[in-house]
């Protein structure tokens, strides 16, 4: 039986999307606690990329995760909490201890921040069953037959070498397949380096059409003298319209198959209190979104929300200044939401905040 989303019979998008990554289960210690004073821990899952499937689906889009966990309790759980999002995980591995030996599911620990003190991670995802799998046993075009837009991210390259190579012929595959490729580039300094990064994710970079931040890249002045520097070096961590421009401009020279690249801008005013905006290069014009400020609830997530609304509104066509509006609303909102991912199913909601309208809906 085809596994059906129904909330698939009011979206107008002819889409089918495809996203693959870790999938982990988070422990979070209740009310504001540190670990060290916590008895008791919050159950959920999450990852980078799931979170898109997961926001995707909630939207009403036709949404499918590609992931290996273990065939135990923690790995259906997870898969159980996608499915009942309605997230297709049709293509989800359930490995064996022989294909996984050490056989576990990726952990991490949140400590949430609150007022001066900011948040906190921990990660225990060393040897989990997607690092151990190998993924040369996987017919990708199989797998992405069918679909129309495929992500990934920066993070589940940097978990092992299996899963670098599973990404670089994930992207080969799609650009033969004349897929939509969006790429998130979300470095996480405990699972490489800044180098490291920089070098893979600029090999991704000739196949992306939609790119999701600006780092880590190498983006050099002169390819042929490294020494004359980087096209970002010195530009803040909360630039001007004319130098997010600029560097959007030596991207699309460098790399022209790029057809958009947006980044968000994050004020961090306390570990409680943020303000979101965004630039966004479409159609050979940049363009600033308005500045949303609001108080954190669970800032987890937050840029894969950005993600996931600026994928929902490229997919049903908006224009491009509530593309951008709409991408930093679904972040903004996220920050109001437990738990990684923006679980909103209302598309109006998001709207009305892009609009800057609070008022209560009856």
């Amino acid at each position: 039986m085809k596994h059906a989303n129904p909330l698939l019979s009011n979206d107008s998008s002819p889409d089918r999307f495809i996203t693959i990554g870790e999938i982990m289960l988070r422990l979070t210690p209740p009310n504001y606690e540190k670990i060290r004073m916590a008895s008791t821990f919050e159950a959920s899952y999450g990852g980078s990329e799931a979170n898109i499937a997961l926001a995707l689906a909630n939207l009403g889009v036709d949404s499918t995760f590609f992931t290996v966990v273990p065939n135990n309790s923690l790995g259906k759980s997870a898969v159980r909490m996608l499915r009942s999002n309605d997230v297709h995980c049709t293509p989800v591995i359930l490995s064996t201890p022989e294909q996984t030996p050490t056989h576990r599911l990726g952990s991490y620990y949140l400590e949430t921040g609150y007022g001066i003190r900011a948040s906190k991670v921990t990660y225990d995802r060393k040897h989990s069953a997607i690092t151990e799998f190998d993924f040369d046993t996987v017919d990708l075009n199989r797998l992405l037959d069918g679909f129309t837009w495929l992500h990934l991210s920066g993070i589940t390259p940097a978990l092992a070498p299996n899963c670098r190579k599973l990404i670089m012929d994930c992207l080969k595959t799609a650009k033969e397949k004349g897929i939509t490729v969006s790429f998130d580039g979300n470095f996480r300094s405990r699972l490489w380096t800044w180098e490291e990064a920089r070098d893979f994710c600029t090999e991704c970079l000739p196949y992306v059409d939609v790119l999701l931040g600006i780092e880590p890249y190498h983006l050099w002045k002169d390819e042929n003298d490294h020494s004359k520097g980087d096209v970002k070096d010195g530009v803040p961590l909360q630039p001007s319209y004319e130098q997010e421009d600029e560097i959007f401009q030596a991207f699309v020279a460098r790399y022209p198959n790029l057809k958009c690249i947006a980044r968000h801008v994050r004020y961090a005013h306390s570990g409680s209190e943020n303000s979101l905006k965004a630039f966004l290069w479409y159609e050979n014009h940049t363009f600033e979104s308005k500045l949303f400020t609001f108080n954190i609830l669970d800032r987890v997530g937050g840029g894969d929300a950005f993600a996931s609304g600026l994928i929902y509104a490229i997919m049903h066509r908006y224009k491009p200044m509530d593309i951008v509006n709409f991408a930093v609303a679904s972040s903004a909102i996220k920050h109001t939401i437990r738990g990684d991912a923006n679980i909103t199913d209302d598309v109006e909601s998001i709207r009305n905040l892009m609009n800057m309208n609070y008022d209560i809906k009856r």
